[in-house]
């Protein structure tokens, strides 16, 4: 069994080559009372900048990231970094949690301790899981490859049943990890328990507008607003030029924690919106990540890869996999019932799965 102990350990080259680009940041002008209408905004730029240099500590949230067990498995010539904490209770159940982009694997540090040790929280033992949290290839310390959400299914596939020795497991993610959780469940429906998706599935290049109610017809305008708005330029610029972005992400921080918390922040308001879901210090630990692993360029390019298979995230559903599905304030306005039902199997009740996880995924 090719799997070995990981910890994290960026050098200290590295660390001191960042705080001497941040010292030596060149800013932008920035149009008058622009705010955050044309990005984020220079005045919260330097205030990220001040704290980076000035309190910031790496290695603090270093050591906080190595308490978990980490470890590193090569998978079809892929050499995958993931979490992997043991369920507290007599039978947890495996649970894959997968990221997406702006993020990373530590998009779940929070969740990690409920979800293994539910006891300790006033949970039932009985609903505790084996957590397994990868990087992606091409994000975080996996390898710098990119792969496409569905080839990225196929190789967790493995890594949760040949490598770890699983024989059924649960899925579950947003953003290219609602993506692989669905490829999972078309390719490897036997393996899976069930899954739970945070992004639940929007109209697209395949969708028949003719058939839609009125209900989804709003909501399906609206996401198109959105995407004029908000998500056209991130994403097709991922999409067709990631090496074009690369070289500037590359060599400024300052430029690549724009890129990534901007793309965060999308449609929120500012400042006060954002940092009542996320301090600085978390912002900048996923930051973090991204620089000290020098990961933007294959990170940017899986939305080259995704393009090229044209999977549009609509996988089609399985019949065989129930879900479960999270929505968020910010979307549930917009979002008709019927909408998930055209990407996988509603179940209104998936006992073990709704009553510990889901519950503690919504609340971060």
């Amino acid at each position: 069994m090719n799997i070995q102990p990981f910890t994290i350990a960026a050098p200290q080259a590295t660390l001191d080559d960042l705080h001497d680009r941040l010292a030596r940041t060149l800013w932008p002008d920035e149009a008058e009372e622009s705010g955050w209408a044309n990005g984020i905004s220079l005045a919260y730029m330097k205030e990220i900048a001040d704290h980076w240099l000035h309190r910031y500590d790496w290695r603090q949230h270093e050591a906080a990231l190595n308490r978990f067990a980490q470890f590193k498995a090569e998978v079809d010539g892929v050499s995958i970094h993931f979490i992997h904490e043991r369920g507290k209770g007599p039978n947890p159940t495996p649970l894959l949690l997968l990221h997406g982009f702006p993020d990373s694997f530590y998009r779940y540090h929070k969740v990690i301790d409920r979800l293994t040790d539910p006891a300790k929280y006033g949970g039932d033992p009985d609903t505790s899981f084996d957590v397994i949290i990868p990087s992606i290839p091409g994000m975080g310390f996996s390898d710098r490859v990119t792969k496409s959400d569905h080839a990225n299914a196929d190789l967790f596939a493995t890594l949760l049943t040949e490598i770890l020795g699983y024989e059924h497991f649960v899925s579950a993610g947003g953003d290219h990890g609602a993506i692989i959780t669905q490829a999972l469940a078309q390719k490897h429906p036997e393996r899976l328990i069930g899954i739970h998706l945070t992004d639940v599935g929007y109209p697209d290049q395949h969708t028949d507008f003719s058939q839609l109610t009125p209900a989804e017809m709003e909501m399906a305008q609206w996401v198109q607003r959105w995407f004029l708005e908000e998500g056209i330029g991130v994403n097709m610029l991922m999409a067709t030029k990631p090496l074009t972005l690369a070289y500037g992400l590359t060599d400024s921080p300052l430029g690549l924690a724009a890129w990534l918390i901007g793309y965060g922040s999308s449609g929120q308001h500012g400042k006060e919106e954002l940092e009542t879901r996320f301090s600085r210090e978390e912002l900048l630990t996923n930051v973090m990540i991204y620089w000290v692993t020098q990961t933007i360029y294959s990170a940017a390019r899986a939305y080259y890869e995704n393009m090229q298979v044209a999977s549009g995230g609509n996988l089609g559903k399985s019949e065989t996999v129930p879900d479960t599905k999270g929505c968020f304030a910010a979307f549930a306005a917009h979002h008709p019932t019927r909408i998930p039902e055209y990407s996988g199997n509603i179940l209104p009740r998936f006992p073990k799965l709704t009553k510990s996880f889901a519950s503690v995924f919504v609340r971060f």
